[in-house]
């Protein structure tokens, strides 16, 4: 899909600051990704929080490749019709970095992959599967593409039994179209964070999105009630940032004080736990986040 024509940026106002990565573990933790030949969405995405997150403990590891089968709008990721062959191995050379590692809480999380019979649920499900072997202690999140809306695919992933089930609805329902690839919406999405519930008993959920595309307050609100609806146990909300010029420009940069308001308020509509604020991401200091408290707790008390 061809990109848009290069607009300026919007200057980026104070409080999106970040210090620029660095420190021994943070260290490791790239030169053992480099050396498995492994692709982290941290890096992939540019991430602001990459120094944070990975000097903290935590990672968020992308399968199947670096080459997206779709093609939105906001998103870093280079993307083609088909993507790389998959590689066997990965599964087990994951597990043995976050093994190695000893990361507490790990995101996995992958490209589209359409051009797959299975789009690629298969290969995410092995992945879970080789990480609760060789690396138990670690508490998987597991952040998916919609699957074309297919529930006997999803299946294959909850039957793998990750801890958190994630997939991004990334922008409030009327954009969309400007925003997604246009094989994603918002109904697709819906059907799979529903669909989660539905397929596995006790399943965990969580969603993101993102602000600053042209959405109102109302619209982000309304948003946050569908999902609610739907069952979704965890939402971060963050601030989009433009990745390079040819990107959806920001069209509006929301304040802290907004996002504190957005989180109160998804505490009210019962979200188990709402991340809120002009830096976080979907995965953002994930092993920190109330999520891995909530989950331990509740083992604890099975």
């Amino acid at each position: 899909m061809p990109k848009p024509e290069a607009r300026p940026r919007v200057p980026k106002p104070e409080w999106l600051k970040v210090r620029m990565p660095g420190g021994d573990r943070y260290n490791q933790l790239k030169a053992r990704s480099r050396s498995l030949k492994l692709h982290t969405v941290c890096e992939e995405a540019r991430c602001p929080n990459i120094g944070e997150c990975w000097s903290g403990g935590t990672a968020t590891f992308m399968v199947m490749g670096d080459t997206c089968t779709r093609g939105c709008r906001f998103c870093a990721v280079k993307t083609s019709r088909t993507g790389l062959p998959l590689d066997p191995d990965e599964p087990t050379n994951v597990a043995t970095a976050i093994a190695e590692l000893d990361l507490d809480y790990v995101v996995l999380t992958s490209v589209n992959r359409d051009d797959l019979p299975d789009e690629g649920s298969g290969h995410f499900a092995a992945c879970i599967q080789e990480i609760h072997r060789i690396a138990p202690r670690t508490l998987v999140e597991v952040l998916t593409p919609d699957f074309s809306g297919h529930l006997p695919l999803l299946q294959k992933v909850l039957d793998a039994e990750p801890e958190v089930f994630a997939h991004n609805v990334e922008t409030v329902p009327r954009l969309q179209r400007p925003v997604r690839d246009p094989r994603a919406t918002w109904e697709n999405s819906i059907a799979i964070l529903e669909g989660a519930k539905k397929g596995r008993p006790g399943q965990l959920t969580k969603t993101s999105l993102q602000v600053g595309h042209g959405e109102t307050e109302a619209e982000i609100l309304e948003a946050m009630w569908l999902l609610s609806q739907s069952g979704v146990d965890f939402l971060t909300i963050g601030q989009y940032l433009q990745p390079s010029p040819v990107h959806l420009p920001v069209q509006g940069w929301v304040t802290p004080d907004s996002f504190v308001m957005l989180e109160e308020e998804g505490k009210k509509m019962g979200f188990k736990y709402v991340a809120s604020g002009p830096l976080v991401r979907s995965s953002y200091k994930a092993g920190e986040f109330f999520i891995h408290q909530y989950i331990q707790k509740s083992r604890a008390t099975a």
